[in-house]
Formats: C-alpha cells, structure tokens, sequence
C-alpha cells in the first residue's frame, strides 16, 4: 500500500489550503483579541541539509541491518521527517530549522517477525530504538547511553486480515492508518467507531500506545500482539492495560484484534445552544446517567463557542440573518457565556430519530436552544492540523492537552487549568498587556466521567517562542496534575520494562510514563 509523504515540518500533505490564510479579517479580529498590533507572517525556515547531524551508525551496524530488514533509510529528507513529532514544541523546533533530535536511521520492517529480529539486533549492537506510527503526537528523541538512535517505522506493518462478522472482531497490523482501516472495515459492512482528530495520519498502534484518556484501555481493544527485544507477546487482558498509554518504552505494537460494529445506515449531528457551559455539562452528564443512545457528545465552552463563530463571520459583510439571529438569542437570554453542544447519533434511520429526539427533549429542560442539523463541525475537526500551521505561519502558537476527570472533579479542574493558562500567556506574553485564548470543549464522555481537551492560542515571542511554549504548558500540567497512585505505577512498569527491555533500548528519551 502506498505510503502518504507527510511533510517534514508540519502537519499533513504539502499544498493543502486552508480559508483562513487569505481571510485578513480574521487576522485582525485575532490581533485584537490577543491585544496585539498586528500579526505579521513567519514562515518555517527550508531544509537546511547542513543542519542534520552526521549519523552515528557505523557501517557494520547498517549492514547488519540492511541485511535483516532489505534496507537502511539515510537519506536527508527521511531523517528530517523523522527527527521530531507534531506536538507545538516539536514543529516550532523544526520550523526554525534545529534537526539535533534526526535519528541516524530509519528502519521500515515489512512483517510483525521483523519487528522483533529488528529489536533483538539493536539490542545485541546497543542502538537505541524509537518507535513511530503516523509521527503525529509527541515524539522525543535520544540515544541516552546507547551508540545509536532509529526510528522503527511501522509504516509497512498495515495489514488487514478479513473479520470474523460471527464474532465482530478483526485482525489488524498496527501501521494502519485511520482512513485505510475504515475504508477495510466498511467494504465488509462494519466500523471500529473510532476517529481521533488526527484520524486521517494516526495509526491504529498510536491510538493504543498515546490514547485519548491516560491508561483508559479503549472499549474496542480486544488484544494485542507486541514485539520486544524478547520476542513476541500475543496476548489480552493484562497487557492491554499494560501497553496502553505505554508510548513505546515497553514494547512495539505490531498488530490487534479490534471489536468492530455494524456500519450504521444513518449518521446525523446535531447543534444545540445551551445558556451557559454548566447546563450543557449537566446534560451531558445526565444523557450518560440515563444511558441515551447516541454517537458522541462534544461540548464547547463559551471560549470556543465565541472562537468558532468569530473566525465563521471575520470575513462577512453586516448582514440581516446575523443580526436577527443575534438579537433572537438576546431575547432568550443567551448571552457571551453560551456553550455549544454538538451531538452525532447512528444507526437505523427510525433508531436516528428516536435517539434525537431523547436527547433534543433533555436538551430542552436544560434551557437549550436545537440549532439544526451539523456537519460543518465534525468534519473541521480532522482539519485542526493544518490550521495550526496557518497559525504558525502568522506568529500564533496553538497547543491543547486532554485531561480526563470524573463528573466530580470536571468543573473544577475545568476552571483551575483555565486560571492557570490565562495567567501563563499573559506572563509569557511578547509585550505587556497581550495576553493568549483558552479554548475547551468536553468529549469521550462515560458514566464515571469525560475527557477535558484544552487549547490555547497566544502570540509568539519570536526570539524565544520554544522556552516560552514550554513555560505555558507546564503551567496547565500543574494545573491538571492528579497523584492517586502514579508513583507507585511507574515502579510497577519500571519492574516490567526491566523484564520485556533489559538493555533500556526502547524509546530511552520518554520516561515511562
């Protein structure tokens, strides 16, 4: 299957357009937001080939492998690809054209076996290996104390073995991208119901290894196959809770079964309008409590509900429907403060129906206001990536992080890390008085609790952009940081790694985590 060239200090595929680049409208009502002058454009630097690092793989070690795996990536552009993940501090490094983290090599095993002989060997050579699926979540590079540094990419590692429809289950290699399990699963009428926003690069392996919720084994998860310098693990239970969240410290996730479901007939979402983020996060809460069927809930808070409709109309002229639309909501009470809530339901077409018509009723008694059938939405959040290069090509950084809380501890948490991060920006800002935006939505919501996503938007310090990205984000870690028992687990999987790892060659720049 054909591989996807992504670009190398980005996200996504080269030349892809987005609205926002050319919409100078929105740039100015985004320069006052920030109580900035202007936002003036700061393209990435071009590939400084002189910037990559001599690979420290001497030529017995790559022909060793060459001979194993067929081939040795080296080339410039591969190594520059691979040097760095997309989260907002990898992309402001290579943007700025520092390629110190570039693995010496790649190395692109074509079947699960190989994956295991791969590791088996580097641990024998001392090479320090760091998995990669689709590159698009936080990557951190190093050798630590090991000659060498490759990144192991999955890439080939797609198969798709037909389902077992008795069982609902299927069989899947762990390079598979998003798009390409989907279009499997569905030639044979069925879907896994899974799509991260970074849905069309990310792979099956990566949902596992960095999932939505830290340490949450995913609902369709039914087991797993792991390579380690040992050999091969094939097994459930146990070690998937083992190696989710694991980020590729403990071993490699060569392949899965998955639990699949029947390709619904009908998919629709719905907008609704609630008057403020507490309403629609008791409705929330409620629809789970009560056990509503539906596809998923996305609650934007007032933040990104003002956000989303402030770049929407940036670049419209006055108009009569705005305006009456405006004074309507006016009348009923919704003010700055409104949070919109985007809801998907499947299924047969009379079940669609059914479905909303439950959560339109309790959406009601919450106050809110059905705004009609969406679909802009759903489809937009696949796109954030590009967005975020547009705003970085405009001194504008943009990062988010996903905290899971019980119902609880939500809307505490909720206003801390909010707290936190609007004092950060306006501490770390480019000249007194800007200050950054506090973006949040609530989602992968369950009977115990729901996933927070936060983003937050600020101007760049150009001269310092990476310390003060860094200082920003520490600030909503803290803000978010929950103790109950993480000491004592690193140590149970410290005991494990020692066990599955013994040379300590798998990805020695993440800390178990």
């Amino acid at each position: 299957m054909e591989q996807v060239q992504t670009r190398w200090n980005g996200w996504g595929v080269p030349g892809h357009d987005d609205p926002l680049a050319v919409n100078e409208p929105a740039w100015r009502w985004l320069a006052q937001a920030f109580a900035m002058p202007a936002l003036l454009a700061t393209p990435p630097r071009e590939l400084p080939a002189s910037a990559l690092p001599v690979s420290r793989l001497n030529e017995q070690a790559r022909q060793r492998l060459a001979n194993l795996l067929g081939h040795v990536e080296q080339s410039g552009i591969e190594r520059a690809r691979h040097a760095a993940g997309r989260s907002l501090i990898d992309l402001l490094k290579l943007r700025a054209g520092d390629l110190s983290s570039a693995p010496d090599a790649i190395l692109c095993p074509r079947r699960e076996s190989d994956v295991a002989a791969a590791l088996k060997l580097c641990a024998e050579l001392g090479i320090a290996v760091a998995p990669w699926g689709g590159g698009t979540g936080h990557v951190t590079l190093a050798r630590g104390a090991h000659s060498a540094l490759v990144v192991l990419s999955l890439s080939e590692i797609n198969r798709f073995r037909s389902p077992d429809m008795m069982s609902g289950l299927a069989e899947v290699e762990a390079g598979i991208t998003g798009p390409d399990l989907e279009r499997h699963l569905n030639a044979f009428g069925v879907t896994l119901g899974h799509r991260p926003d970074d849905f069309e690069f990310s792979t099956l392996g990566g949902w596992i290894a960095e999932p939505d919720a830290p340490r949450e084994v995913p609902d369709w998860l039914h087991s797993l196959r792991v390579a380690t310098p040992q050999g091969m693990i094939v097994s459930g239970g146990t070690l998937n809770a083992i190696m989710t969240g694991s980020q590729g410290t403990l071993g490699v996730i060569t392949g899965a079964t998955i639990r699949v479901r029947a390709l619904p007939r009908k998919e629709e979402h719905r907008a609704y309008l609630f008057p403020d983020f507490a309403s629609g996060l008791a409705a929330m809460h409620q629809a789970q409590r009560l056990g509503l069927p539906h596809l998923h809930l996305r609650l934007s808070d007032d933040g990104e509900t003002r956000f989303a409709q402030a770049l929407e109309r940036a670049d419209r002229e006055w108009n009569l429907p705005d305006y009456l639309f405006d004074v309507y909501l006016s009348i009923r009470r919704f003010g700055t403060g409104a949070a919109r809530l985007i809801a998907g339901f499947s299924g047969e077409a009379r079940d669609v129906s059914a479905e909303r018509g439950y959560f339109g009723d309790l959406a009601k008694r919450a106050g809110a206001l059905a705004l009609g059938v969406d679909e802009k939405t759903a489809k937009q959040r696949f796109l954030s990536g590009y967005r975020r290069d547009t705003l970085l090509d405009r001194g504008v950084s943009i990062d988010s992080m996903d905290v899971f809380a019980s119902w609880t501890k939500l809307p505490g948490l909720y206003v801390a890390v909010r707290a936190a991060l609007k004092q950060a920006m306006r501490r770390h800002a480019p000249r007194p008085g800007a200050h950054g935006l506090v973006l949040c939505h609530v989602g992968s919501s369950r009977c115990d609790g729901a996933v927070l996503t936060f983003t937050w938007l600020f101007p760049r310090i150009l001269d310092n952009a990476i310390v003060q990205a860094q200082a920003i984000r520490q600030a909503a870690l803290a803000a978010a940081s929950i103790e109950s028992g993480e000491e004592w687990e690193r140590g149970v999987l410290a005991g494990i790694k020692r066990v599955m790892d013994p040379g300590a060659i798998l990805n020695p720049g993440k800390p178990i985590p």
